[in-house]
Parts: C-alpha cells; sequence; structure tokens
C-alpha cells in the first residue's frame, strides 16, 4: 500500500450509493523549504473544513458552514490538538530518520486517519489509520485484527510497541467505527446545504487542433461523489479519466479526454461522454464535432483556471504529502489522552514510532 495524492475518488458507477468520509491529515516536515514543520488538515467529502500549522498556531475554518456550526470552545480545542501533536511529529521524524539510518535531507512523517459511511444503508463503510514516511507507507492499522502492520523492516519495533497495547487498540477500533462515524455525520449535518449539493454541471466538450484528443470538461457540481468517462457502443471505457479538482467558488470540476488517434471518422457516432453525480440524471454528451469547443482562446482560459486550481493544491498536496497510492484501507492514530472525553478531539491519536 503506497501512498498517493490524498483526493480520492469515491466510485460512482451506478450513482446510487452515497458514500461520505472524514478525514484527518497530520503532516511533520523537515527541511522543506517554504513550509510549516507541522500542518493538520481536517476534510469532510474531500472538502477541506479545518486547519492548523506551526507558523499560525492557530486552527482555524475552512467551510463558513464551520464557522457557524461551531463554538469558541470547539476552536480552542482545535488549536490545543494542532499544538499539541507538534512537539510528537518532529520528535517521531528524528526516530524513524535513524531507522533508516538517515541524516539531513527533506523528511516527511505522517499520520491519516478516519472513515466512510453510507447514509443510505446507514452502514460503516470503512476506518482507517495509517502513518507513512517519505511518501511510502510506515505502519498499518488492521481494523479487523486489531493489529499492526508493517511493511518494513524499519517499523517491526513500533509494530511490537502497538501490538503491545491491546487496550489502546481497542479504543482506536471504537473511534474508527463509532465515534468517528458520529462526528462524520455531525459534519455532513453541518454542512449539508453545500456537501449535499445536486446541481447539474456544465458540460463542454474541448479540443485543441483537430488532431489533438477531446477533452469531456464538467465544472460547477457541488460533490466529490462523481464519475466522467466515455463510453463506446453503450462500453464503458476505463483510460482517459481525470481526477476531481475543486473550484475557488467551493464547486468542483473533472475531464475525460478520448484520443481520438484510433477513433474512425464513421465511428464518432459511436461515443458518448457521460458524467453521473449522486442524485442528477446521468448527463450524456455525443462526440459530435458540431459542439467541440477548439478556439484556442477558450483552450487558455481552462488551462489558466487549472493552472489556479493546481497552484491551491499543492499545498495539500505536500499536507496529504503522497498520500495513498494504492488502498483507502489503513491509517495511523494513537489515542491522545486528553480528558475532555465529550469532543471528538479527545478521541484522537498520538502518533509515536
Amino acid at each position: 500500500m503506497k501512498m498517493l495524492v490524498f483526493l480520492a475518488l469515491l466510485g460512482l458507477h451506478s450513482a446510487a450509493a452515497v458514500t461520505h468520509s472524514l478525514k484527518y491529515f497530520y503532516t511533520g516536515s523537515s527541511q522543506v523549504p517554504n513550509f510549516p514543520e507541522f500542518v493538520f488538515v481536517g476534510m469532510v467529502d474531500e472538502v477541506e473544513m479545518i486547519y492548523c500549522d506551526s507558523n499560525t498556531n492557530k486552527a482555524e475554518p475552512k467551510q463558513d458552514w464551520m464557522n457557524k456550526a461551531t463554538d469558541q470552545q470547539y476552536w480552542e480545542r482545535e488549536t490545543g490538538n494542532c499544538l499539541g501533536y507538534q512537539p510528537s511529529f518532529k520528535g517521531n521524524i528524528e526516530i524513524v530518520k535513524q531507522r533508516f539510518n538517515q541524516t539531513g535531507g527533506v523528511h516527511i512523517y505522517q499520520l491519516m486517519y478516519g472513515c466512510e459511511w453510507d447514509d443510505e444503508t446507514d452502514k460503516v463503510v470503512n476506518g482507517f489509520s495509517q502513518f507513512g514516511y517519505d511518501g511510502e507507507d510506515f505502519i498499518t492499522f488492521d481494523l479487523k485484527t486489531e493489529t499492526w502492520i508493517a511493511p518494513n523492516p524499519q517499523a517491526v519495533i513500533t509494530k511490537h510497541k502497538l501490538d503491545s497495547n491491546k487496550a489502546i487498540n481497542a479504543q482506536r477500533k471504537n473511534y474508527l467505527t463509532q465515534i468517528c462515524i458520529d462526528w462524520l455525520k455531525k459534519y455532513v449535518n453541518y454542512g449539508k446545504i453545500s456537501l449535499l449539493r445536486t446541481e447539474r454541471p456544465s458540460l463542454s466538450l474541448l479540443q485543441k487542433t483537430p488532431s489533438s484528443p477531446v477533452s469531456c470538461h464538467a465544472t460547477g457540481f457541488y460533490t466529490h461523489r462523481a464519475m466522467m468517462f466515455w463510453r463506446k457502443d453503450g462500453e464503458e471505457l476505463h483510460e482517459g479519466r481525470g481526477e476531481i479538482l475543486p473550484n475557488n467558488d467551493g464547486s468542483f470540476q473533472m475531464s475525460a479526454v478520448l484520443d481520438l488517434s484510433s477513433v474512425k471518422p464513421e465511428d464518432w457516432g459511436k461515443y458518448e461522454c457521460v458524467f453521473q453525480l449522486s442524485g442528477v440524471n446521468d448527463i450524456v454528451t455525443k462526440l459530435d464535432k458540431a459542439v467541440i469547443r477548439s478556439n484556442e482562446k477558450t483552450d487558455m482560459t481552462i488551462i489558466i483556471v487549472v493552472a489556479v486550481v493546481v497552484v491551491a493544491l499543492v499545498v495539500i498536496a505536500v499536507v496529504g504529502f503522497m498520500v495513498y497510492k494504492k488502498k483507502k484501507d489503513g491509517e495511523a492514530k494513537v489515542l491522545n489522552n486528553s480528558s475532555d472525553s465529550g469532543s471528538e478531539q479527545s478521541e484522537r491519536l498520538k502518533p509515536q514510532p
């Protein structure tokens, strides 16, 4: 299980199941130019809701609905949580560096954990807890066995240490399968006006030159639970899919690319672009030269928009630091022994290698 950029796409092939997610990312870094030594990000349905770093030392809401639904005590607790984890992550980087016989250089140590819930069946879809180091999995919690999986020898010491504390691991499982889900439901309810919006997106077929690939571009939808793909004669084509990216106004955009090099002119009518979104009927656009927008001015505007989005994602990408190249399974957290049992923050994990 390697790590990948954390904006994971929740499949919606049938546009039926509605899965919500709550994820937390704690990132400690060493010698990364112009980047805080510690960053904490909380996300609901892939939408950033809370942020704190070692430069500001203050937890802040990233969505208006979070600000309106919470009180001052909530943000004081989150700020305390942010401050409390910084020494652990700074120390853990040094410990793990020693495990790998490293001295200086750029290094990143991260904890990612959270849960997923199906609001139609009211069932827990997933609970995950995982540590990563320099873009690779370091150690992962197995929810079923309540033990840790060490993918490399350097993490075996940590595995033995964490496996020996069965009570803490039981608490961890309880958090991932119950407490996390309860808070996920609260957050979804806080942001339901935004998170559950189902407006139809604007859909365009774009092409730079007559020989270039055709990009089916959707923008202006308000949920990450979407899918876009090309199909031929009703059969889905699996290549050319792009990731979902956020717009500055809180909506999302995505594209699916079709390579025309193998498409015969007489077969154009067999191809169509399909956009699926929960709560919205499929939007289908036929491959038709008459509707393709190909003037370079339009394309340049889109390129600029995408470029702005990519720049905005750089910080998150580092925060997510190459988070999760394979499974969503996994994550790591070691419970914080805070005395405030009435808050989600008191159940958070205290990472230690």
